[in-house]
């Protein structure tokens, strides 16, 4: 009889959520019987494709354009649906087709009004912000769509300054993050693993990959280079 045993490290401040899941190997079960129970297991997370970019602006707005790409494989989508966070208002959104360049029809509607219109999302409380985008056409079988979509947010509460400083508080739930710092600001103090760059335009830039099934947090501070 073999047991397997497997430990942890947390990189980041606070808890780490850890889900173990195990599937018995049972007389008569094959190899590959079990590698197919194991990618329904981890299909979700194999497939989470999202790049999200945060481009912060000046620190007094609290605002942040989000630039992000998601490829939908649904067999017969026509919609993408992106739920605003809970203490965040959104504007100016933009919905692209990667895949032929067109500009695609968007609109945002509440909570309420998603389930009046009877639009196919599930789980959203009427008071929250929905973004809907219309595909140019169904996803056939077999087939993907490639999306952008850009949309302005305003968080005071992820995103404010601290005297001279300017401070980003916020979770991250997607695999591949990048924060973008305003022109004129240097990092001071990151609280998670990260790639730091500094960008062609003289920009700070911070990749963030969160690996985990759950959000991660991400804490960082920034002040405004002194002109030499």
């Amino acid at each position: 009889m073999t047991r397997i045993a497997r430990s942890f490290k947390i990189g980041q401040i606070g808890f780490a959520l850890v889900t173990v899941c195990s599937i018995y190997a049972g007389v008569g079960q094959t190899a590959g019987m079990i590698a197919a129970q194991q990618d329904s297991l981890l299909a979700e997370r194999a497939y989470q494709d999202r790049e999200i970019l945060y481009e912060l602006q000046d620190p007094q707005s609290h605002a942040f354009r989000i630039t992000h790409d998601y490829t939908e494989r649904k067999e017969g989508a026509s919609h993408y649906f992106n739920v605003v966070r809970a203490g965040s208002h959104v504007s100016d959104p933009e919905s692209i087709d990667l895949d032929t360049g067109e500009n695609l029809k968007w609109e945002t509607l509440s909570g309420k009004q998603v389930k009046e219109r009877k639009l196919p999302l599930t789980d959203v409380k009427d008071d929250y912000e929905v973004v809907v985008t219309y595909l140019a056409r169904p996803v056939d079988k077999g087939s993907s769509t490639r999306l952008r979509l850009k949309e302005t947010y305003a968080d005071p509460k992820s995103y404010y300054l601290d005297g001279e400083e300017l401070v980003w508080d916020r979770t991250f739930g997607r695999l591949r993050n990048t924060v973008v710092l305003p022109a004129g600001w240097h990092l001071t103090a990151l609280a998670s693993p990260g790639v730091i760059q500094t960008l062609p335009d003289g920009r700070v830039s911070v990749y963030v990959v969160n690996p985990r099934n759950d959000d991660v947090r991400v804490y960082l501070r920034a002040r405004r280079r002194v002109a030499r």
